[in-house]
């Protein structure tokens, strides 16, 4: 028997059910980008200037821990720089502006997530203002060769956090926003608008092929002579 031009029109249509499928299908094609935005809560170039603002402390301290035992031992070096500090020719001063630094960077790029060059520029304008002052005024530019390594290596790690900041970081991270908004944007579009397959979401029914095959009937009755 072959098949009416009703029925398979009928199978021709989208049913509703092929339609939210379609859309499920779409909406889940894409897991992975979504969990990723949600659970990503700060960016690659972010991470790796708040281990490099790490790795300022910890090289500077570092260093101060070396100028201790080169200088007479950790102890009694630490009871003279720490308990009895001297401005002229303690290095604890200087540790204490890495610790400085990566607080603020810490607290304010990490936890904070703010989007600006302010916190940065203020820790390394400090920083260059107090080590000048420091190289002017004390004497440990005369205790070689720590004298000029630990101001130097601190001066040099604030400039390279303050460019890392402004040429890598916020630059990235905005291209990275603008991108995520037009992918947003476009996926939005893309479920909003009808495909071409979504023609016939909104269509009266049309009648049954049984109902239409009594109609024909009913007429071929009226239709013969009477006897």
């Amino acid at each position: 028997m072959e098949p009416t031009p009703i029925s398979s029109s009928l199978d021709s249509r989208p049913s509703l059910r092929d339609i939210h499928s379609i859309n499920a299908q779409h909406l889940l094609s894409r897991p992975e980008s979504y969990e990723g935005r949600e659970r990503q809560c700060i960016s690659d170039v972010r991470r790796t200037f708040c281990l490099f603002v790490t790795f300022d402390l910890l090289f500077v301290s570092l260093l101060w821990i070396i100028e201790l035992n080169v200088n007479g031992g950790i102890m009694n070096q630490i009871v003279k720089e720490v308990v009895q500090i001297d401005y002229y020719s303690t290095f604890f001063d200087i540790f204490l502006l890495a610790a400085f630094r990566f607080i603020v960077l810490i607290l304010v790029y990490a936890l904070l997530k703010v989007r600006h060059w302010w916190a940065v520029a203020v820790t390394t304008a400090v920083s260059s203002i107090y080590l000048v002052v420091k190289v002017s005024l004390s004497k440990i530019t005369s205790q070689v060769p720590f004298g000029y390594l630990l101001p130097i290596m601190s001066f040099i790690l604030a400039w390279i956090e303050t460019w890392f900041l402004d040429f890598k970081v916020l630059p990235q991270e905005l291209e990275e926003n603008r991108y995520r908004l037009v992918q947003d944007a476009s996926e939005r579009d893309v479920l909003i608008r009808p495909g071409p397959n979504s023609d016939g979401l909104f269509y009266s029914p049309p009648e049954s092929v049984i109902d239409s095959d009594e109609e024909t009937e009913e007429k071929h009755d009226e239709e013969k002579p009477l006897k």
